[in-house]
Formats: C-alpha cells, structure tokens, sequence
C-alpha cells in the first residue's frame, strides 16, 4: 500500500487532515461552480446549430464524466478495503456511492433535456444512455447491498465485490460511441489531434468539470468524517451496554 495511504489508516489522523482540506474544497467548488455556471449560462454565445440548448452541455457532461470518476473511486477504494484491509477504505467507498449516484441522475436528467430538442425523444436505448442507467443501477445496488446485513462487515465485503464486478460498465460507457452505433458524438475534448471544441466553450466546461471534482471532494470529507464519528458513537455505545452488562452481573453475583 502506498505510503500515504497507510498513513490515513488512523481515523485521528485523517480527521486533522480533513479538517484543513475542508475550507479550501469548499470554497473552491462555490468559487468554481459559481463562475462555471455564469460563464456557461451568461457569457458564452449560443451554438449555431443547437442554440441555448447547448447551454445543457455545461452541466450534462462533467455530470457524466463524474459518474464514471465516482465509480471507478468507489471500485479502487473498494478494492483497497479488500486486498489491505484499510479501516477507512470502506468508509470511503460507502462516502462516494451516494454522490456518484447523483452525478448520474443529473447527467441523465440533463441528457434527457438536451436530447429532446435535438434527438426529438426524451430517451431512446442507444448504447452510452443504456449503460449510463445500468451505472445508476450499480451504484442503487451497492447502497443497497452495503446496508443489507446486520453485521456491517459482510455488508460491506459483499457490496465491494459488487463495485468491483461492476466496473467493468465503466469502460464500456467510455467506447460505447467507438463500439456501436449510438447517437452520441465521439470524443470531442480528449483527442489525439486536440480538442474539437472552441476554445471560448473549452474553458466554462472545463471549469464546471473542476467545480464538480471540487465539491466531490467536500461532501466526500464531509461524509467520511460523519460515518468516522458515527463508528464512534457506535463503539462508546457497545462499551456502555457491555459495562452496564459486567456491572449487572457482578451486583448478582454479590
């Protein structure tokens, strides 16, 4: 395991260190998000063929790309709490199922709101939308699955199989466009030959994409460091039972 990882294996540790991080990502992801939206919503001109609807497009696809960012950080942390144990690997995984969830629910909201003026239909089941929905499938089933036994151990070992399994949905959001036949465009930003989108529409999409990855990290903080305390709380409660239990017994044995 990494250094750095290993490091973060004390709950005290981490809360220290989250608790610096927590400022700065805060403001960052307002700062950016702020300026992302009046960028994308106010200044840049409209597309000449989509009009304002490519406005969507700002929102829609950091939306998506964070889907799939969220996914494969809830596999790798998955896998981490497998392979080494990490007692705060779990918790992160369990931090992140919720906010990719969302991530995906606003890209395949927005999606619907673009494709209806420009496809004519709210949803069709091409390639990308299709597996984009199994995501949110996976990601509804490991919330599921982490909460579905008593002992949260199992729970936990259970749902991070399923991240991992389910991670192979990952790639083929990413080629569906190359593999099949779908309405999507392919890739227009990460290319070999440079990005086919205009420079003055390049910088609010990729501003929007660092707000999102900045109030990622936020609510991730901000989740971890509740589940850390409620794990507290947890054990302090397990001590009082087992000390009410010890006490009881020996007022009996007396």
């Amino acid at each position: 395991m990494p250094a750095f990882l290993h490091s973060l294996a004390s709950p005290a540790r981490f809360q220290r260190l989250s608790r610096r991080v927590l400022p700065w990502s805060s403001l960052l992801a307002i700062g950016l998000i702020s300026t992302g939206l009046a960028w994308s919503l106010v200044f840049v001109p409209a597309d000449y063929q989509q009009g304002d609807t490519v406005r969507v497009m700002y929102v829609h696809v950091p939306a998506a790309w964070m889907a799939m960012f969220c996914y494969t950080a809830l596999a790798i942390s998955s896998a981490i709490a497998l392979i080494w144990k990490h007692p705060l690997a779990d918790l992160a995984a369990k931090a992140t199922a919720p906010i990719g969830a969302c991530f995906t629910v606003l890209a395949l909201v927005t999606g619907s709101l673009w494709g209806k003026p420009m496809w004519g239909t709210w949803w069709v089941w091409d390639a990308r939308l299709t597996s984009v929905l199994v995501l949110l499938f996976l990601y509804m089933g490991y919330i599921a699955l982490n909460n579905a036994f008593d002992d949260p151990e199992r729970g936990a070992k259970s749902a991070a199989i399923l991240a991992l399994v389910g991670f192979t949905n990952v790639p083929i959001i990413k080629f569906s466009v190359d593999w099949w036949n779908t309405l999507h465009q392919p890739a227009s930003i990460a290319k070999m030959s440079g990005p086919a989108i205009h420079f003055s529409m390049l910088i609010p999409l990729i501003l929007m994409a660092l707000a999102f990855k900045a109030y990622y990290v936020w609510v991730l903080l901000v989740r971890i460091r509740g589940e850390v305390n409620a794990k507290k709380v947890r054990a302090l409660r397990r001590r009082q039972v087992d000390g009410t239990g010890e006490s009881k017994e020996a007022e009996i044995g007396s």
